[in-house]
């Protein structure tokens, strides 16, 4: 591989060492198409003849449909992905298949197959984030009406609807999905014809060649397009994000599924049982995805501490940025594959949700806002309404089981009315604004949800 330069073998540990065909021959298919691209810009610049590129783009689609059968016969002393194939071309079709590494370099070849690769994976991924996404606004849109309570610091705070909780983490999503598409435009960028580091002296033209390949635009110098990984780290970091917020969601529902709280339930495909208990039903997909959440963020780390101290242009390094890479796409995949069929279909337990709300006093500030409707300062109503929750909870009841005439020992400003003001219905109907969780305010949230998502189809 090496030609004349070197006057003995590579040691064969060396050669195991140092190979990355193991793993990249997954680019087998962007290598290729980068190829036929290169190879018609050679022809289109008079490089190369129409005949030779003819053989040549032949030949590839030849390796293409052996790979593709299973029948490709990888050699590990052929180092990579990309001397795998260019070999089996010269085997095919002899002599010219040399041809076809005129006027660019492994270097930005590689550089060139990850970006073809990581856009397409791209692509998925934000495919898969608008399934979820529509998924869960089709749930939403069937519990606008659905009581339970909402938390902070995991104290019942405020009723919400369900149906609020879930458009929470549409929103989540949505952002993530925003991210992964400006990320997308970083990605796709072409650093072929920077050759190993300085560009060619060949008169080639790399608008054909991005033209051909799709890219929408071209890396500007050549030194960085050969070295630049900071699209992969982007990537990596963005879907550390999107783990967080999966893991964010996963917490939820593992706690909601516990006896504790018994909120909801899902499907049974999703979860698993236990060895020596009968009686478990284990939330395994969500726990997975919390765990995992942990690998990606090792990914990240992994792809930063890889680039931090790198001279320019490219180094061997960079051979190990293709498989934290790899798992971090692989396990974003997976996870997001199985929240897209679980989360659409959680089943909230209604009544429990609703009991639960009326244990935490959820009404407390809508009390508080109805004092200062009164004309009473709002911290006065806050220590009105703190007294009112000290009796309840010494009665043992909540807000709206208090009589008149105990809520108005502490303020005359209470009036008849309050315990309108003091139903889970009311205080939902209540928020009545945008963002808020009124149902009507939830189901709009719906139909704004279902526009949005049309700008990433």
């Amino acid at each position: 591989m090496w030609g004349g330069r070197f006057s003995e073998a590579t040691d064969s540990f060396v050669a195991a060492f140092t190979a990355s065909v193991g793993f990249d021959q997954r680019f087998a298919r962007h290598d290729i198409e980068g190829s036929i691209a290169h190879a018609t810009m050679l022809k289109e610049c008079d490089i190369l003849t129409a005949d030779e590129v003819a053989t040549i783009i032949e030949g590839l689609q030849q390796v293409l449909r052996e790979i593709e059968a299973g029948t490709f016969n990888w050699s590990i002393t052929l180092e990579d992905v990309h001397m795998n194939v260019e070999s089996r071309l010269t085997n095919i079709v002899g002599a010219v298949g040399k041809k076809l590494h005129t006027g660019r370099s492994r270097n930005d070849q590689v550089a060139t197959d990850i970006r073809l690769w990581l856009r397409e994976e791209t692509d998925n991924i934000i495919a898969l984030l608008v399934r979820l996404q529509s998924g869960l606004l089709s749930l939403a849109e069937q519990h606008t009406d659905t009581i339970m309570p909402g938390f902070t610091h995991l104290q019942t705070a405020q009723p919400v609807s369900f149906g609020h909780h879930v458009l929470a983490w549409f929103e989540m999503l949505y952002r993530d999905t925003e991210r992964l598409v400006d990320t997308r435009r970083r990605i796709n960028q072409m650093p072929l014809g920077s050759a190993a580091l300085a560009g060619t002296t060949f008169p080639i033209d790399r608008t054909i060649t991005a033209e051909l390949l799709g890219f929408e635009g071209i890396c500007q110098n050549s030194l960085d397009a050969v070295s630049d990984r900071d699209f992969a780290i982007e990537f990596t970091a963005n879907a550390s994000i999107l783990m967080m917020h999966l893991s964010r969601m996963s917490e939820e529902i593992i706690l909601w599924m516990s006896a504790q709280f018994n909120f909801v339930q899902i499907p049974d495909r999703f979860c698993t049982g236990s060895s020596i208990m009968p009686q478990k039903k284990n939330p395994d997909v969500p726990e997975l995805v919390r765990g995992k959440t942990a690998r990606v963020y090792g990914q990240l780390m992994t792809l930063l501490s890889l680039m931090k101290n790198q001279p320019l242009a490219y180094n061997k390094d960079n051979q190990e940025d293709k498989e934290p890479l790899f798992d971090c796409v692989d396990t974003l995949t997976g996870s997001l594959l199985a929240f897209a069929d679980m989360l659409p279909n959680i089943t909230p337990n209604k009544e429990n949700m609703r009991a639960a709300t009326m244990k935490g006093y959820a009404t407390a500030t809508d009390l508080a806002d109805y004092l200062v409707r009164r004309g009473v300062a709002f911290r006065d109503a806050h220590e009105v309404v703190g007294n009112a929750v000290a009796l309840g909870i010494k009665e043992g009841v909540d807000l709206s089981d208090l009589s008149l005439t105990q809520l108005q020992q502490f303020s005359d400003a209470i009036g008849d009315d309050v315990f309108d003001f003091l139903t889970l219905e009311g205080s939902l109907a209540a928020r009545d604004h945008l963002g808020g969780t009124a149902p009507n305010q939830v189901k709009q949230a719906v139909i704004n949800g279902r526009a949005r998502l049309k700008a990433f189809a």
